[in-house]
């Protein structure tokens, strides 16, 4: 009994001396707030650079696309899969990264993320099939999803909120950048080199950032045994929402396609992911360190920052994917032509979501600011559907510049109310986590929705054209509609004919931006229900950042 009275005394008196150190650093390092060190802007430097390869390699496969189905003799859903396995990979396995590092500390799966990307490029490179390229893509994915959560909660544990804005301005510069190089890269390889390069460029860039966090990054470890570590772990939660997840994405991204929406090779999986992700909710409101935290819900702000996260996310990486190809398919423009033709909502997109970081640090509000963006990328989404293919595409830079400046304020402006929300410190890295992790699920369905009614509506259309000429026949099959898109100005076919098949590729692009529209004002509503938090709090986590002495 003693024994156990002297036990349990130490262990009151190791959490206490935890408590202690956690208040004493928090407050050492609301001081030296103005006082950066070489190692702190290492350290940025380093998840500048995951934020650039992450959002680079998102986007620099739509341009290229085309040409790797084409190589690879690969079908549209094929094509499709190659883009849908990666944000797959990344939705699966982000919560799980924010769960893993809350308890054993943010350093051990930035490096095993880094490692899977790796692995994935390489895999992707040197893929002489399309299953070999999906399943490299997918590996990239897996890595991925640790990179982008990651990057954006370390961010959020060596920063404090106050100052954060500014630093949130720098990522998104990267991440934009990216964003914008991509398309553009991508062309010039599939267009003068080779796809593959695609693959190997990440390998330098992802080999600099590792060596500058495996030198720089001081992040505070987490007092805790291995035992204590692995015992806190939401297994239970973790495998439900991988079974949940994944039994969901499969069926949204092959109905109408590959399957009808009443077969029971859809219905089946669909229901059973669905009842598995209502079972893993109900059930993470029992685990301690549960991979869906209750407690980061507790107030409406966070609720309309994770929707607002989620539609955003549906739309960018949508938007990104279907643009180029719109260039290629309804204005016959080869890849680089396609880049280029991308170009306005790329840089609109990189100078907002800059400037909007900037304008809160100064102004220190953003609700106004956020219905702003909202506004105008619902509404230019929307007169996106009035594009006609035999006008001059100017009405359509028009329009990007606009849907570039909507996406880039909402996507900074969205982070700030969501970090502002949490009532503990400590708690803003989970945050963070969820809001990526949002963004990321909602690309996911985007992705797989869009492409579903992309093929659904081209198999429609192309079937009032019937019959075709040979060398157009194999369209009758909507799962080709990608493979043909390089060569569609090569085949001899009578002008009137073409017209014809490119207003059936028009029309199903059309379908994409009645849901992107959708969706978008589904964002609008959501962000009227965010309110003006403080932004003059100091404090920092127990996951912050050791300053050189």
């Amino acid at each position: 009994m003693e024994q156990q009275k002297n036990s349990s005394l130490e262990s009151c008196q190791q959490a206490i001396r935890i408590a202690d150190d956690a208040t004493s650093f928090r407050h050492s390092n609301v001081s030296q707030n103005s006082k950066k060190s070489f190692s702190f802007y290492m350290s940025i430097s380093s998840l500048w650079l995951l934020a650039l390869i992450t959002s680079w390699d998102a986007t620099a496969l739509a341009i290229a696309l085309p040409a790797i189905t084409s190589q690879l003799r690969g079908t549209t859903l094929q094509s499709f899969w190659a883009s849908i396995s990666f944000i797959l990979g990344a939705a699966i396995t982000q919560p799980i990264y924010v769960t893993v590092s809350d308890v054993f500390g943010r350093k051990q799966p930035l490096y095993a993320s880094m490692l899977l990307f790796t692995v994935g490029s390489i895999v992707f490179a040197t893929a002489n099939s399309i299953i070999a390229l999906i399943i490299g893509r997918l590996i990239q994915g897996l890595g991925a999803g640790g990179l982008d959560v990651l990057e954006e909660i370390i961010l959020a544990d060596i920063t404090n909120l106050k100052e954060r804005p500014f630093y949130l301005g720098l990522i998104s510069g990267a991440v934009a950048i990216g964003s914008i190089t991509g398309p553009i890269i991508g062309g010039l390889f599939s267009q003068f080199v080779t796809w593959r390069w695609i693959g190997w460029i990440n390998l330098p860039i992802t080999g600099t950032a590792f060596l500058l966090a495996f030198s720089f990054l001081r992040i505070r470890p987490i007092p805790l045994s291995l035992r204590a570590k692995l015992r806190r772990l939401d297994w239970v939660g973790i495998l439900l929402f991988i079974i949940g997840a994944t039994a969901t994405a499969l069926p949204l991204s092959w109905a109408g396609a590959l399957y009808s929406w009443s077969s029971w090779r859809t219905i089946v999986p669909l229901v059973i992911g669905l009842a598995v992700l209502v079972l893993f909710v109900l059930y993470e409101k029992r685990p301690k360190d549960a991979i869906l935290p209750y407690r980061i819900f507790s107030n409406k702000t966070a609720i309309f920052s994770l929707v607002s996260g989620l539609v955003h996310g549906f739309i960018l990486h949508t938007l990104l994917l279907y643009l180029p190809l719109f260039f290629q398919a309804v204005y016959v423009e080869a890849p680089l032509e396609a880049a280029k033709s991308v170009l306005p909502i790329c840089f609109l997109t990189i100078a907002f979501s800059v400037a909007a970081p900037i304008i809160i640090q100064v102004t220190r509000r953003y609700r106004v600011l956020l219905w702003f963006g909202w506004a105008i990328l619902t509404l230019f989404m929307g007169l996106t559907y009035l594009i006609e293919p035999s006008k001059s595409p100017a009405k359509t830079y028009t329009f990007q510049v606009f849907l570039g400046m909507g996406l880039g304020i909402v996507f900074t402006a969205t982070q700030v109310p969501m970090q502002a929300s949490v009532k503990d410190v400590d708690d803003t890295g989970l945050a963070v986590g969820m809001l990526v992790c949002f963004r990321l699920t909602g690309a996911l369905g985007g992705l797989a929705i869009c492409s579903t009614a992309f093929i659904s509506v081209f198999q429609r259309k192309i079937n009032s054209l019937v019959p075709l000429p040979e060398s157009f026949s194999i369209l009758q099959d909507s799962r080709h509609a990608i493979e043909l898109i390089p060569i569609i100005n090569t085949l001899e076919i009578p002008g009137e004919l073409l017209k014809e098949v490119l207003g059936v590729y028009h029309k199903a692009f059309q379908a994409v931006w009645i849901i992107l529209t959708t969706f978008s004002f589904v964002g609008l509503c959501a962000s009227l229900f965010i309110e003006e938090l403080t932004l003059e709090r100091e404090e920092i986590g127990r996951q912050g950042f050791e300053h050189d002495s």
